[in-house]
């Protein structure tokens, strides 16, 4: 969800929005969220269906983009040279 300044009322499916489930227009159990401003996208550890998509914030966006499979994340951030780090509680990395 994204809520403008000061607004608490009216917020705005900016991912997911279809349900729990683990269809690319849908997310289960997200766990933690980055923006990236350079490329207008959400990152977003989709923890219930062990995978990080990318999510467009751009205007008719209506799925995401798995970017990794197959991980158990629980937390993500990148670094300024724009490298991704995910943390893989299932392997304990």
């Amino acid at each position: 969800m994204q809520w403008t300044n000061g607004d608490t009322t009216n917020g705005q499916i900016v991912a997911g929005g279809n349900g729990q489930g683990n269809g690319l227009n849908q997310l289960n159990i997200p766990s933690d969220v980055l923006i990236d401003k350079e490329t207008y996208t959400l990152i977003i550890c989709d923890n219930g269906n062990q995978r990080v998509v990318r999510w467009s914030r751009r205007s008719g966006t209506t799925q995401g983009e798995v970017l990794i499979g197959n991980i158990n994340c629980y937390g993500l951030t990148m670094d300024e040279q724009k490298y991704l780090y995910v943390s893989n509680y299932g392997k304990g990395e």
